[in-house]
């Protein structure tokens, strides 16, 4: 299934996060926070952001709307709640 944001609004893909602590203990999905980075996965009609597909995003912690597509999970999020691009 496809999704097309509408508006000014971006369809992203959390980043899973590291499951292990550095010392190699093993972390339970309940004592991790919500991931505040994603990756741009579909864009609504956006006129003043320099945003791509396939961009790493940080975004607000608690925007947005988590929908399930094909048992994948993702975040329909307002534009202006992108805080920033990831640079590598």
């Amino acid at each position: 299934m496809r999704v097309k944001p509408l508006g000014d609004r971006v369809l992203i893909k959390p980043l899973t996060e590291e499951k292990r602590t550095e010392g190699g203990l093993v972390l339970p999905d309940t004592s991790k926070e919500k991931p505040q980075k994603a990756e741009v996965v579909a864009i609504g009609k956006l006129e003043d952001f320099d945003l791509n597909v396939n961009d790493k995003v940080i975004f607000s912690k608690y925007a947005g709307t988590e929908i399930k597509i094909d048992g994948e999970d993702y975040i329909l999020i307002d534009a202006g709640d992108i805080l920033g691009i990831i640079e590598d």
